[in-house]
């Protein structure tokens, strides 16, 4: 498979995933939870994997917009994964000084938050 193609189709799925998830995570809410639309704040994945095992949908809604913010994220990494197969070490380099740019910013959020 050609390099553009599959990071065409991981940013598909990825965005269309994190939709479904975010309009499935809606209608539970209304369902569900209609006077408490709002909910509680969820400062991390396993606040919102437990919201989701307790049947919340914010936190369906939640893991959407995390596997949104993600998907770049992925779209990053598989880069590499095809820089080193094209044996092209200088975006290697520069792709994987990118993904760790990344990464720390979300570790330096989170200690933040």
């Amino acid at each position: 498979m050609k390099a553009e193609t599959l990071i065409s189709w991981l940013l598909r799925i990825g965005v269309g995933v994190s939709a479904a998830l975010a309009v499935i995570g809606m209608i539970v809410i209304v369902f569900h939870h209609p006077t408490n639309v709002i909910g509680h704040r969820m400062t991390n994945v396993r606040e919102v994997l437990d919201s989701i095992r307790a049947g919340h949908g914010q936190g369906i809604a939640m893991l959407g917009l995390l596997l949104l913010i993600a998907t770049p994220v992925m779209r990053v990494a598989v880069s590499i994964g095809i820089f080193v197969r094209e044996r092209d070490f200088t975006f290697v380099l520069i792709t994987t000084t990118v993904l760790l740019l990344l990464l720390l910013s979300f570790v330096l959020g989170a200690a933040g938050g």
